[in-house]
């Protein structure tokens, strides 16, 4: 259920980027190009010195009612701060700012010295201009004196967001935030560790010496990473020596800060193990292999854990004692793989794991992320909603966070970023979130970032070196329906270096060449997604300030593929549009045989008359009339990149109990009669797709059955039209042949003797099927 009269349509704007250039195609080439620029006044304190008796000293700017505190050092005479604290220009109604030098000793911090600077006085300095050198200023008292005060060394200068200093700057938009809080505000970029996928391949062991002599062993292999524990199948060889020569994989980040630790395992009974020995491999010296071709095996001692245990409860290393058992392993990690962190339809990389393999880049990707607005209160304070808005851009291994507008439903953030770009077909994924980690001491730690909407923009659906401004819907689908958030407002442009190296990766495998010469299963697949995906929610999070576990999983779509009736139906709708093609000839054929326009009817006679006559036209003509419907196409080509889609989304026909199914835990948080109404309903869905299976089994067991002898007379009639056929066949040119079956079947209604189903299909349906056979 959607919002009644919300508009979800994508709007073309006209920003004022590139001093209002920015009309189509044409390509613009300064820095912060794709953003509107903003003005801000700088101003860097460095440190102070001579400072008469004063041991606590720190600094604030003052600029009408915004004031900004450098950080306060106890007990320390000369104080370097290095803090640059950023205004915003159009917010500015002072006419002077003042710089005061406090003392944090007194009770009410006592006031050193000061300095004023008048605004219009200030100079400007732009990129790629040095940086403006600081400079000592004596500080005056407060009748304006100066001498015996202090120096204060800072800069001073008007500047734009294109400044080096503007990511780290104190902004003036986060007044209200203080304390430790203030660099969760401020902007970053992030790199994902480089992943590998680590495969151990479990080959046997040997000389085992389990507890219990009188019995044979039922021994299986675990190995833990980290938290991620895995463990083999059970060895067929009930023996001392078993064997099992399978594989175990795992996702590991660099650097490799966990061993593995693999451990042999004997089931003594349903709830107690007896583990036979453990070893333990440290990653910086196993083997990466690049190539298919298998690594040489080692053989790896083990220790023997002193006493049986329950399962995963391990032992300290004193209670362990070297003996015999060997366990033989081939561990490698695979650089020649893509580790997949997003699903495969919008994945932004396709790179393999090691630089050795990766293709040259093809282009520049800029994203200019210009505003927001109409967002809604997300949280309240002081008895009102308020928003503090940021966004999260992600493409390959480079994620990059803007600065937080605290307090606002209009933010204007004007920050542009670049990647590099490897392959056309992959997509930007921007995300706008409501940052709750600025209540300082008050913060417990356990608010989560909300979402306030997602975009992705394919950069296939891009043309080269246009610059796309466009206004976003923020939507997010929520358990009472789908919501829009506000809008976003973007500007993008794809810069191809190499037209002909584009037009080549079109023809390059999508993956690297290991994934098709060694290929991991499905569930493999999905299995090491999920690790990639805690592994990198785990990384970035310890970044300071930290991308939270929330934004990582929700920017990576994890829990894309739980069960969801909604989009099962959209899916399903989808693969029925793919065929309206089909649909579509097949009315026209039967609008030519009904004769309902004997001139159309002619036409369609005449040329079927020249195709088989002359069929080396049939292919030919097949690929003109492509040629025809692209070209006719071309006039109503997209205009704009493709956004999310509401309508095609079926959010309008779901019902609310569907909408709540979907947004349930796995397993169900759910119980009594809403579970049992919904497994009744997955059971009415299943039992449908279950009888078109069926059907579709039925057609096929019925071709075979033709010629199984199935049924005594079916198969004896079949035979002997094959043999006619053949005959027939043999005197009577293919295309005479042709035009018969053609003009018999687009023949003059007056002609048909009847519309029962013809002799071949009542033939085919009588023929038998297994189905006689099935319980």
């Amino acid at each position: 259920m959607q919002q009644a009269n919300v508009d979800f349509s994508l709007k073309a704007t006209s920003p004022n980027i590139g001093g209002g250039r920015v009309s189509g195609s044409e390509k613009l080439t300064s820095s912060f190009d794709l953003v509107e620029q903003m003005h801000f006044l700088y101003v860097r304190l460095v440190r102070v010195r001579n400072l008469p008796g004063i041991t606590n000293p720190f600094v604030e700017v003052k600029i009408g009612n915004y004031k900004g505190t450098t950080k306060y050092f106890e007990k320390k005479l000369d104080p370097e701060w290095n803090q640059v604290f950023a205004f915003a220009k159009d917010r500015i109604q002072a006419v002077s700012v003042d710089v005061i030098v406090k003392n944090k000793e007194t009770e009410n911090d006592q006031v050193i010295g000061k300095l004023a600077f008048d605004v219009p006085d200030i100079p400007s300095r732009v990129p790629p201009d040095s940086p403006l050198a600081p400079q000592w200023y004596s500080l005056e008292d407060q009748d304006g004196r100066k001498g015996g005060k202090g120096e204060l060394m800072l800069a001073i200068w008007m500047g734009t967001q294109a400044d080096e200093v503007f990511p780290d700057a104190w902004h003036s938009d986060a007044a209200s935030v203080s304390g430790e809080s203030i660099s969760n505000t401020r902007s970053k970029v992030y790199i994902s560790p480089r992943l590998w996928y680590l495969r151990v391949n479990i080959i046997q062991a040997q000389d085992l010496v389990p507890t219990n002599k009188n019995r044979n062993p039922e021994v299986y292999v675990k190995a833990m990473l980290g938290n991620m524990v895995l463990r083999s199948r059970f060895s067929p060889d009930n023996n001392i020596n078993p064997t099992w020569n399978e594989d175990l994989m795992f996702v590991v980040a660099e650097p490799f800060d966990d061993p593995l630790i693999l451990s042999v395992v004997d089931k003594l009974d349903l709830n107690k193990e007896d583990v036979l020995g453990r070893c333990t491999v440290h990653l910086s010296k196993v083997g990466k292999r690049l190539l298919p071709t298998p690594l040489a095996a080692n053989w790896y001692n083990l220790e023997r854990v002193a006493f049986a245990q329950p399962r995963d409860n391990h032992q300290n290393d004193s209670d362990q004692v070297k003996f015999a058992s060997r366990l033989h392993l081939r561990i490698c990690l695979e650089g020649g793989y893509h580790v997949l962190d997003e699903s495969i339809y919008y994945s932004s990389d396709f790179r393999a794991t090691s630089k050795a393999l990766w293709p040259p880049t093809i282009g520049v990707l800029e994203l200019g992320i210009l505003n927001a607005s109409g967002l809604l209160p997300m949280k309240s304070k002081d008895g009102r909603g308020t928003t503090d808005a940021y966004c999260v851009a992600k493409y390959g291994p480079k994620w990059v966070r803007t600065r937080t507008i605290v307090d606002s439903f209009a933010p204007k953030w004007n920050e542009q970023y670049t990647w590099e770009v490897y392959d056309p077909y992959t997509v930007i994924t921007i995300g706008v979130f409501d940052n709750s980690q600025l209540q300082g001491s008050n913060n417990t730690g356990g608010s989560k970032d909300p979402r306030i909407g997602k975009v992705r923009i394919r950069l296939s659906t891009l043309n080269i070196d246009k610059i796309y401004t466009h206004s976003y819907p923020l939507i997010v689908l929520q358990p009472n329906g789908v919501k829009k958030m506000g809008e976003i407002q973007l500007a993008v442009r794809f810069t191809c270096s190499s037209t002909l190296d584009l037009f080549q990766s079109y023809t390059q495998p999508l993956f690297p060449q290991i994934h098709y010469l060694l290929p991991l299963t499905v569930y493999q697949i999905e299995s090491l997604r999920h690790q990639a995906t805690h592994t990198l929610s785990r990384r970035l999070s310890r970044a300071e300030p930290p991308l939270r576990r929330e934004v990582v999983e929700y920017m990576l779509d994890v829990g894309s593929n739980v069960w969801s009736l909604r989009r099962g139906r959209a899916n399903l709708e989808r693969l029925v549009a793919t065929f309206n093609l089909l649909v579509e000839a097949w009315k026209w054929f039967d609008y030519i045989c009904k004769w309902k326009n004997p001139i159309s009817t002619m036409v369609a006679h005449l040329v079927f008359l020249i195709l088989a006559l002359f069929p080396r036209l049939v292919l030919p003509l097949a690929f003109f009339m492509c040629i025809v419907n692209g070209a006719s196409q071309f006039k109503n080509r997209p205009r704009h990149p493709p956004h999310m889609d509401t309508t095609l989304s079926l959010i309008d026909s779901t019902h609310s109990d569907e909408l709540d199914e979907e947004f349930d835990t796995f397993p169900s948080s759910k119980n009594g009669e809403v579970l049992k109404r919904r497994y009744d309903r997955l059971r009415s869905v299943a039992g449908r797709m279950m009888t078109i299976v069926g059907d579709l089994a039925t057609q096929t067991e019925r071709f075979h059955s033709m010629v199984s002898w199935r049924d005594p007379r079916a198969t004896p009639m079949f035979l002997a039209f094959c043999l006619l056929a053949t005959i027939v066949f043999y005197f009577i040119p293919f295309r005479i042949f042709v035009l018969g079956v053609g003009f018999f079947a687009m023949r003059h209604p007056r002609f048909r003797i009847s519309i029962s189903p013809s002799l071949p299909q009542n033939f085919f349906r009588r023929l038998p099927a297994r189905t006689d056979s099935m319980i």
